[in-house]
């Protein structure tokens, strides 16, 4: 189906996102850091997410780049080590006293930038070209929307322009052009502020300077800034400013008593049963911990903090997740929790399956009964590719006799001829022979992967005929394989979780003797969530003996489900660099019906890389899958 009307043809390249994630994780060692696209560059340090800005869109290539890693370096190597969360709070708290917040604000953040991009110029010298780069774009910016806001008369955004380009211009600028007379007049003030930017060595200098130059603009200006250039988000900020973290749970006190342990547990220990008061001499006074005495008090024993052990008759605190940690053989706790957890844990997906599918799950479906007319258009499908399944047959048997040893005598070693006359009668008797070897097989398991999103409604049927293709092809060789329809419900996608369909019409177990006839009951349905099918059929897949292992994915265009648009292509990307990690061999297929666009191709590519086939007419389908067929099969004996 072709979309004749496109309001937002942007496409993520999944590559260069990954470098950016890559990059991020290094730098603030966190190995759930991720990045995303948003209106602006700053940092989620409890959400672990570093955004990048828009701002590099549709720039050179060099401009682009340079900005996206320079808006990554500002932030995880800059804010996340050096900015203080505690300090920012108190700011914004004061921003909200003020007439002009904004303005303050997105001056802190002004300042505390070129502060930061000197630390990781310091520290990293090779990013020294890559911010040149950004402060020349930046610089050329800023100098235009001054002289747009002049003329506007938009006079807060036109002094903020000027600020820009006063802390980062490559000599004093003598001759201030002229944004109001009131600011023009407090120029002597303002310059000498300005000058200390290059001096702050904390956040708390930053502060310091943005409240002086505060305190007099906020007087002599009228309006508050109608433009956001930087942004300073004051929840993500409140929440690294209050959030504890591990390190913060651990005791820092010694424990009030010193006893040690005298003798090793033997797990043969009488229990007595004994009341414990909730009031004692320990908790006489008010604390804000339920288990204070146990922190304060106790004895130090061999148990290992970090061993998994069994459940207790006697657990008094969250008793609902006993049965989750190891095996109990004790059943005294409550059943329907237990219940309920492993209905959320089937519902709400997991993270295994990656960040994006946490409330993604799976709906696996049997074929249904084969009709007559399944029948009937199967043997139809067959005919038309038989002749590619005869010729592909006839090359593997011919292939796999050539590899075949013949039999050999008169050899000097090997196994003893019963002919032993060579010996008395030749000078250099060969009275040795080896025995036939078997033929090689293939030895190689196929999964053939079918997207059957509703885009897939006018190559459904071609698809099946290759489809059809491998399966005949495949089976004449008894070569396993299986093939899956898989799609997401979207109607019954919500909050309480997204349903992803997946249809095994032809499985392993019988795709040796099975017809066939059950892959015409593939259907095109509704949204597809590539990564989270590649997973799962990566995972069958590393169940099976053979040595080769190909996954094959049959779509039509990039990855499209309820909150998957932007990163569902990197999750799939991940998804296939995962699956050839573990020795899987991922190919894409790629349908159409008329010509491929050039930015349908990139980002396919950016998924697959090199491994991507596009057929831009499906009814070449069998034509192409045939020599790839063909050469899967070789590399396979």
């Amino acid at each position: 189906m072709q979309r004749f009307i496109q309001f937002n043809d942007e496409q993520v390249n999944s590559f260069r996102l990954m470098q950016l994630i890559d990059l991020a994780k290094t730098l603030t060692k966190e190995k759930e850091m991720t990045v995303e696209y948003s209106p602006m560059n700053y940092l989620d340090v409890p959400g672990n997410t570093l955004f990048v800005s828009h701002f590099w869109d549709h720039r050179s290539e060099l401009e682009e780049w340079h900005g996206l890693i320079t808006d990554v370096f500002l932030r995880a190597e800059g804010a996340y080590k050096h900015s203080d969360p505690i300090e920012i709070q108190k700011f914004i708290q004061y921003t909200h006293t003020l007439d002009h917040p904004s303005f303050a604000k997105q001056l802190f953040m002004l300042i505390e930038d070129a502060r930061l991009e000197e630390i990781t110029k310091k520290k990293r010298p090779g990013t020294k070209k890559a911010f040149a780069t950004r402060r020349s774009v930046y610089f050329k910016y800023f100098n235009s929307q001054l002289n747009v806001h002049k003329v506007k008369g938009v006079t807060t955004d036109a002094f903020f322009n000027l600020i820009y380009l006063l802390i980062f211009a490559d000599s004093p600028i003598d001759e201030w052009p002229h944004v109001q007379t009131d600011i023009n007049r407090a120029k002597p003030f303002i310059t000498q502020q300005i000058e200390k930017a290059h001096e702050t060595s904390s956040t708390a200098d930053t502060i310091k300077i943005c409240k002086a130059l505060c305190e007099v603009t906020d007087e002599l200006l009228a309006k508050d800034m109608l433009n956001e250039y930087f942004h300073l988000p004051e929840k993500t900020i409140n929440n690294w400013a209050e959030g504890l973290t591990f390190e913060d749970l651990k005791r820092k006190d010694e424990l009030i008593n010193d006893d040690v342990e005298k003798e090793k547990p033997t797990g043969n220990e009488e229990v007595e049963d004994e009341e414990f008061k909730a009031w004692h001499r320990e908790s006489e006074e008010e604390g804000e911990s339920f288990l204070q005495f146990e922190l304060e008090s106790g004895t130090k024993t061999s148990i290992d903090t970090e061993a998994a052990r069994e459940g207790d008759d006697q657990e008094q605190a969250l008793g609902s997740v006993q049965g989750s940690s190891k095996k109990s053989q004790r059943q005294e706790f409550d059943e329907q929790d237990a219940e309920r957890k492993s209905e959320e844990t089937n519902e709400g997906g997991s993270s295994k399956y990656g960040k994006e599918n946490e409330h993604a799950f799976p709906v696996f479906e049997n074929p249904d009964i084969v009709k007559d007319q399944e029948k009937l258009l199967y043997q139809q499908y067959k005919k038309d590719i038989s002749l590619y399944q005869k010729k592909l047959q006839k090359i593997i048997e011919k292939t796999l006799d050539h590899k075949k040893t013949n039999p050999r005598d008169h050899l000097v070693k090997g196994r003893l001829s019963k002919n032993l006359i060579p010996y008395f009668t030749d000078e250099k008797p060969r009275i040795f022979y080896k025995k036939d070897e078997e033929s090689p097989k293939i030895d190689a398991a196929f999964e053939l992967l079918l997207d059957c999103s509703a885009s897939m409604f006018d190559k459904m049927d071609e698809t099946k005929k290759g489809l059809v293709l491998f399966h005949e092809a495949l089976k004449s060789v008894q070569v396993p394989h299986e093939i899956t329809g898989f799609w997401e419900s979207t109607p019954k996608a919500g909050q309480d979780g997204q349903p992803n369909h997946f249809r095994t019409v032809i499985s392993f177990d019988r795709s040796l003797y099975q017809g066939g006839e059950e892959i015409m009951q593939l259907e095109p349905e509704e949204d597809n969530r590539d990564g989270y099918a590649i997973r799962h059929m990566t995972e069958r897949l590393e169940k099976r003996t053979e040595k080769q292992k190909f996954l094959l994915v049959f779509s039509d265009g990039e990855p499209a489900a309820a909150d998957y648009e932007q990163n569902g292509i990197v999750d799939t990307h991940d998804a296939v660099l995962s699956a050839r990690k573990r020795g899987i061999e991922v190919m894409n297929v790629f349908l159409s019906t008329s010509e491929i666009p050039e930015s349908q191709k990139e980002v396919i590519q950016n998924i697959y890389g090199r491994f991507s086939l596009f057929v831009q007419n499906i009814d070449e389908l069998p034509d192409i899958l045939f020599p790839l067929l063909k050469r899967l099969l070789y590399k396979s004996i």
